[in-house]
């Protein structure tokens, strides 16, 4: 059966990490008998340039069609002024797919703890899973913007945060049996119940994994202190955005770490979580693993295709084994011949 998927290229490096993407996904395709249809999408400060909308209604409507969306990055200072900003398109994309558990792996292969800002001591054997709770919070709560007050609402009901503790937890079981959860539970009213819901769910449905609960500055420290400790950690919209690119540069590059927004059904959304990069776009250097290992993360959540993903990751963690990368991670490749090496080894 053919998988649609729709590409969202949008701004910056966007296209070029999407281009190197999809060589890997064509290796894959062919390896594994997979058969794959993609849509080229507007999406983003592109889709302002071209329609005055960072989400137009024809992306909208073919989005909701697909079997996933892989998305590039979006955003940049070209926008930054703008009535419209091209993240609005981002916030807008979550909430049409009813994606609200982002998953963002980070992990150290062992050999390669040399690349991390860590001591290896404390970069080896880290190997997490931040799920971020994505359509409730601050980011959607009602907000009032002024020159002298501003005001910014953060909202959750129980529902919202059960849902995304169910993944954690079901996660959880599929890898080390353990989830930390973050919150401000001294100061704020909504990570009190953010902490109730969580418990009351353990305690009905998931004894059998471990639960521990912590302050989200002591994680802060704790992710730099000792991150091996850790296998799945769950936290709220605002606290997860921040933890997470935190833990993105342990593995030594924010070019390395994908992610997966996911909700009720297969149908998900994947993407590098480095950003636009303004500064280097264009120039054939942005780091495509992130994008390499989303598309891999796609492969696995949403089109049925485990054994296909495992090939991306196994090639992905040899080619870096044999010192290929672009020049973040201190390699001698292009964006363009990094993924051709990993296509090479699919």
């Amino acid at each position: 059966m053919t998988k649609r998927i729709v590409l969202l290229a949008g701004d910056g490096v966007g296209p070029e990490v999407v281009v190197a993407a999809r060589k890997v996904l064509a290796a894959a395709a062919e390896k594994f008998a997979l058969s794959l249809e993609y849509d080229d999408r507007l999406f983003g400060g592109a889709a302002i340039d071209a329609t005055g909308n960072p989400f137009p209604a024809e992306t909208k409507a073919a989005c909701l069609k697909a079997d996933a969306v892989f998305l590039g990055a979006v955003g940049g200072p070209k926008w930054d002024s703008g009535a419209l900003r091209p993240e609005a398109g981002l916030l807008a994309l979550r909430k049409a797919l009813g994606v609200y558990a982002n998953l963002r792996p980070v992990s150290v292969a062992a050999g390669m703890e040399h690349l991390s800002p860590l001591t290896p001591d404390r970069a080896k054997s880290v190997d997490l899973l931040i799920i971020r709770e994505l359509t409730g919070g601050m980011y959607f709560g009602k907000r009032d913007e002024g020159d002298e007050t501003a005001r910014d609402e953060c909202l959750y009901t129980r529902d919202e945060v059960t849902r995304v503790a169910r993944i954690a937890f079901e996660t959880a079981r599929k890898r080390r049996g353990r989830v930390a959860s973050i919150d401000k539970a001294n100061v704020l009213a909504t990570s009190r119940l953010w902490r109730a819901a969580v418990n009351a769910l353990h305690a009905a449905e998931f004894r059998d994994v471990e639960l521990s609960h912590v302050l989200v500055d002591a994680m802060a420290m704790r992710l730099i202190q000792q991150p091996a400790a850790f296998d799945v950690i769950l936290t709220e919209n605002l606290f997860g955005d921040i933890l997470s690119d935190e833990a993105s540069v342990l593995s030594g590059s924010i070019g390395l770490a994908p992610s997966a927004s996911l909700g009720e059904g297969p149908r998900g959304l994947y993407e590098p979580i480095h950003g636009s990069a303004p500064d280097i776009a264009g120039q054939d250097k942005a780091n495509p693993v992130g994008a390499i290992l989303s598309a891999a993360m796609m492969l696995r959540y949403s089109l049925d295709a485990g054994a296909a993903a495992d090939a991306i990751d196994k090639a992905v963690s040899i080619a870096l084994g044999d010192a290929r990368g672009t020049v973040d991670i201190g390699g001698p490749d292009s964006t363009a011949s990094f993924a051709e090496a990993i296509a090479a080894l699919v």
